[in-house]
């Protein structure tokens, strides 16, 4: 049961990156920004994060003075994927948008892994590493031509 629990947080928040771009693309539609939808996006999430954190963790905000300079970028990553998908998703569908996006991630992904990039532990590249990237990027021009 321990070795499910992270593969149920997985396809749930999965879920929720799916739901992510609608919703925020109905705030742009609504407001006229992307940019707009995309910071009540991160607000929201940083809102229910601090209360989250606060009740439960409190870990000292000193201790991030350890992290390297680069960790400090997830948040810039994170508002220009929500801001893309915001954008995309009404104008490529979707599907096509997830599915491209999962694609440029997956092979981004080999990269990082096969050099342990980012504090990563190095992984090979095998051929069904890359045989499983080849058909995600399939699925991506099955879905566009779709």
């Amino acid at each position: 049961m321990a070795a499910l629990f992270p593969i149920i947080i997985v396809l749930l928040a999965g879920i929720g990156l799916a739901v992510q771009p609608p919703t925020n693309a109905a705030l742009a539609k609504a407001s006229g920004s992307v940019w707009l939808a995309s910071l009540v996006s991160f607000a929201m999430g940083t809102a229910i994060l601090f209360a989250i954190w606060a009740a439960a963790d409190r870990t000292m905000p000193a201790t991030l003075k350890g992290a390297p300079g680069w960790a400090w970028l997830g948040g810039l990553y994170g508002a220009c994927f929500v801001a893309a998908l915001a954008y995309a998703s009404p104008r490529l569908g979707l599907a096509s948008a997830l599915t491209i996006a999962v694609a440029s991630q997956l092979v981004t992904a080999l990269v990082l892994d096969r050099f342990g990039l980012l504090g990563l532990t190095a992984q090979p590249i095998s051929l069904m590493r890359v045989a499983g990237v080849v058909l995600v990027i399939g699925g991506v021009l099955l879905v566009r031509a779709g």
